[in-house]
């Protein structure tokens, strides 16, 4: 991102599944550029996202954060902010919302593809040699153990408090007003708005009016993007995007995952 002459806004896009590494990675390398550049005085972020992994929904909230406390930021919810999308706007100053935009679903997921019969009924028998008992618990080639399956939950409920604490100490609610409202479900952003999950309805110019007030900057607007690799400048925007959502989706559709994402 090269630098500004004088002092402006800059606006970023966090939009689709989080979770790609590649995505993530140049979305992390831009927040700490932001960071870094004296002439960005406050920084939008406008978000479209369902969540995604538990890993990059915290990479990238853990990063908003360290941006938010340098100078003002103001997460958009424009579409979608649920799961780890919503994880990610917890760490701005201010979230600002379209009113018909669904926010929430705060909770965790773990999907499993399971696979042994469609094998069986092929003729396909599978090997496993392992130390350690529980070496292979999210194995699609048969039934979760009770253990497993208790184990597995106890994952889950460690990331759960994990979301938690992150709403608790992002929107300064008490925790047990957080618990009430953490079943995992979705909210209009007119209903979270009552329940204080944000600060403001309204749209993009919504959120850049409130960037110029917190961040004491005239209103000069600057869309940034992260850097393009190699492969994104070999492909069209669209074709690369493409390529790599896809690609996602397969390899998660294929592995056992845990996600900040609401499903289906």
């Amino acid at each position: 991102m090269p630098l500004f002459s004088s002092p402006r806004i800059a606006v970023m896009e966090l939009f689709g599944v989080l979770g790609a590494p590649s995505r993530t990675v140049e979305n992390i390398r831009l927040l700490q550029s932001l960071r870094e550049n004296d002439a960005v005085r406050s920084v939008v972020i406008d978000i479209d996202s369902p969540g995604g992994t538990v890993a990059a929904s915290d990479y990238l909230h853990r990063s908003v954060r360290k941006l938010a406390e340098k100078k003002p930021v103001i997460a958009f919810i424009r579409g979608t902010g649920a799961s780890g999308g919503y994880m990610v706007s917890c760490a701005a100053t201010r979230i600002v919302a379209l009113p018909t935009a669904i926010v929430g679903s705060i909770g965790v997921i773990s999907v499993r593809p399971l696979v042994y019969e469609l094998l069986d009924k092929v003729g396909v028998k599978v090997s496993v040699t392992k130390s350690g008992r529980l070496k292979d618990m999210w194995s699609a080639f048969r039934e979760p153990t009770e253990e497993e399956k208790q184990r597995e939950q106890a994952l889950l409920d460690e990331f759960y408090e994990t979301f938690i604490r992150v709403v608790v100490d992002g929107r300064k609610l008490p925790p047990d007003d957080v618990r009430a409202l953490a079943t995992g479900e979705v909210f209009t952003a007119v209903r979270a708005k009552e329940m204080n999950l944000l600060d403001e309805l309204g749209d993009l110019d919504t959120a850049i009016d409130m960037a110029a007030e917190l961040g004491k900057t005239p209103r000069k607007v600057r869309y940034v993007r992260p850097k393009r690799n190699l492969r994104s400048l070999l492909m069209s925007r669209f074709a690369s995007a493409l390529v790599e959502e896809v690609s996602l989706r397969l390899e998660q559709s294929l592995r056992p995952r845990i996600d900040y994402r609401r499903h289906p």
